[in-house]
């Protein structure tokens, strides 16, 4: 019997470890058993019930509670709370998925107590040391003992760094899982009608990053250059309270500028895939239009999933202002690239994780 303590601490971690259970379930074998670990680390109003049954999640055995604070402190809080976890139930092996905190402090912790890890989405490479989740990437994936890639590239990126090849297993994404088997059940949301919206004739915008939001002036101006840019269609923001605050500080407005509260994994991709194009910053998000052919412009300098942009439908801007209109007079002329899928992004990488974990256990 192998015991997997699995690593959640964020909604996207839920969403990647959703498959694998699904997976462990569906495959059968007695001789895998999960113990599911929330960290805590994102408190998330919309973590509720209905998230977990709307995505067919389980809830969690335990909340380690460990939101707030700074990274210094939020790690330390996830490393004391999850070592006691460990020790109260010991595994064999401890999966985390992703870059956030939690990944990097139970891995950490795992460790230390001679417990094996495994990391999905391993190898994955932004060569950013500004982000805090790229060192949470090159931490974990340091003490990592199997890697779960979504692309070869990543399979690369662990060898450059020492990482033996038959620990190596490319797998896929399973992000792309969750995706394709909530595809049927995507909702319209209740202000497509208000707002007399129309399949390929509006924006889609999200903006997290510090770099992009934090500052008044650099939000006005990336914005000020989308609106001028989108031939008048709606632009659809759903936004963060923080960031909603910064936009009405900056006194941006727009007619068609229709800012909306954060939606749920169903609305939002309902969006997303009737969209003209994505306006973003996130790296998620590219990996979901790259799958559903979508138009996207990613609003960052680097990013650590290029495939997206050498296979896929999206285009790295930067966070110049001035690179948005020329993208968009591509985008209208009917010139945008078609794309393609990456290998191995087809709804089953979960499955083939579970067979590693299979004969990893045997």
């Amino acid at each position: 019997m192998m015991k997997i303590t699995l690593i959640a601490g964020a909604r996207p971690n839920f969403m990647k470890i959703a498959p694998i259970i699904h997976a462990i379930k569906a495959s059968g074998n007695s001789n895998l058993s999960y113990r599911l670990v929330h960290t805590g680390q994102h408190f998330d109003e919309k973590m509720s019930h209905t998230f977990f049954k709307q995505l067919n999640i389980p809830e969690p055995d335990v909340n380690l509670n460990c939101g707030g604070g700074s990274q210094a402190a939020q790690t330390a809080a996830i490393m004391v709370a999850f070592e006691q976890e460990l020790l109260a139930h010991p595994a064999d092996l401890v999966l985390v998925v992703g870059d956030v905190t939690s990944t990097m402090a139970c891995s950490i912790v795992a460790k230390k107590l001679q417990t094996k890890v495994a990391h999905v989405e391993a190898g994955i490479r932004s060569f950013d040391l500004s982000m805090p989740e790229e060192i949470n990437r090159m931490v974990t994936d340091s003490i990592t003992d199997y890697f779960f890639t979504t692309t070869p590239l990543a399979g690369e990126n662990l060898k450059k760094a020492g990482v033996v090849e038959d620990r190596i297993f490319f797998v896929g994404n399973v992000m792309i899982d969750t995706l394709e088997a909530n595809r049927n059940q995507f909702e319209q949301p209740e202000f497509w009608n208000e707002l007399q919206l129309r399949d390929k004739e509006y924006f889609v915008l999200t903006l997290h990053r510090p770099a992009n939001v934090d500052s008044a002036d650099n939000l006005k101006a990336l914005i000020s250059e989308i609106i001028a840019n989108v031939n008048g269609l709606p632009i659809l923001f759903p936004i963060h309270p923080r960031t909603a605050k910064v936009l009405n500080d900056a006194g941006i407005k727009a007619p068609n500028l229709h800012i909306v509260d954060p939606l749920g994994y169903h609305q939002f991709n309902y969006l997303v895939e009737r969209a003209k194009a994505v306006v973003t910053d996130s790296g998620g998000i590219t990996e979901e239009t790259t799958v559903m052919g979508i138009p996207c412009m990613t609003l960052r300098d680097n990013t650590e999933r290029p495939e997206t942009i050498e296979l896929g439908t999206n285009e790295l801007l930067g966070t110049n202002p001035k690179a948005i209109k020329p993208a968009m007079e591509k985008l209208f002329a009917g010139a945008w690239k078609k794309g393609s899928i990456p290998a191995l992004w087809d709804g089953k990488a979960a499955e083939r994780i579970v067979q590693h974990l299979t004969q990893l256990s045997s």
